[in-house]
């Protein structure tokens, strides 16, 4: 059985499942294979509107490497692993639909670092994280770094990074880190819920949008402004467009196709 895989709900929601409980979803070699694959897949469809990236069982979301395989490794193969890591979260950062974290426990390391590639990160009430390398003798590899910094901004993140902080879902919320804490039981349902408000708006805005404000954000204002503006412009031919202006007049739901 794959230790990562890939489901169609509703036509327009991909989920990308960790599924290796019984270890806490840690990141083995073959989860990321896995995750790879699962991936490629979701990018086949190309009538997703939202992501949504979570996990089974009810205790850890992922917490981060699999310590004890890489108790066996040489130096290189940790090198190469924590890397390979790297790549996944740059995959998920780079998919051009939302993408939705939902942390259902322990989210530690490389777990932590997965949801920081996501663009909206939601929460059970149970769950703990951190980026905790620093008590490893290490640092975040992943991305962790950089990341948490833009997220969060710079005193905050060398705050929780060089003490390895473990802190709730709450505090992640104060942080700005976590958007909406809720009961485990209700952490799917949000997420659902989230994933459907962004996937009935226009899917060619939507993908424009996250394009404007993810290109736009290490700019200068004049730059990007720019960039806000090429992003509008492929909005304004669509079928989406029109269909917003009749549906308006009409008083009713618009009927989005992605055109």
């Amino acid at each position: 059985m794959s230790t990562v895989t890939f489901d169609i709900v509703d036509n327009y929601m991909g989920i990308i499942k960790l599924n290796r409980p019984e270890a806490a979803n840690a990141f083995s070699r073959q989860l990321l294979r896995d995750f790879h694959h699962a991936i490629d897949e979701a990018e086949r469809h190309q009538q997703l509107r939202a992501m949504i990236i979570m996990a089974e069982g009810e205790k850890a979301f992922c917490a981060g490497a699999d310590l004890k395989e890489r108790s066996t490794m040489t130096q290189d193969e940790v090198v190469e692993t924590v890397a390979e890591i790297g790549k996944i979260v740059s995959r998920v950062e780079s998919i051009e639909i939302p993408t939705i974290a939902a942390i259902n426990g322990a989210a530690f390391g490389g777990g932590l670092e997965l949801t920081l590639g996501c663009d909206i990160r939601i929460a059970s009430d149970n769950a703990k994280m951190g980026l905790t390398e620093t008590s490893l003798a290490i640092i975040p590899g992943a991305g962790g770094t950089q990341r948490l910094a833009r997220l969060i901004g710079l005193s905050k993140a060398k705050y929780y990074i060089l003490t390895a902080k473990r802190f709730d879902s709450f505090e992640g919320k104060e942080i700005g880190l976590i958007e909406e804490v809720v009961p485990l039981n209700e952490l799917q349902s949000k997420a659902f819920e989230i994933a459907q408000q962004i996937a009935s708006n226009g899917p060619v805005g939507v993908k424009m949008a996250k394009q404007a404000i993810d290109q736009g954000f290490d700019q200068d204002i004049k730059a990007g402004l720019a960039i806000e503006r090429k992003s509008y412009m492929k909005t304004i031919p669509t079928t989406d467009r029109l269909e917003a202006l009749q549906a308006f007049k009409e008083k009713r739901k618009p009927n989005f196709k992605g055109e």
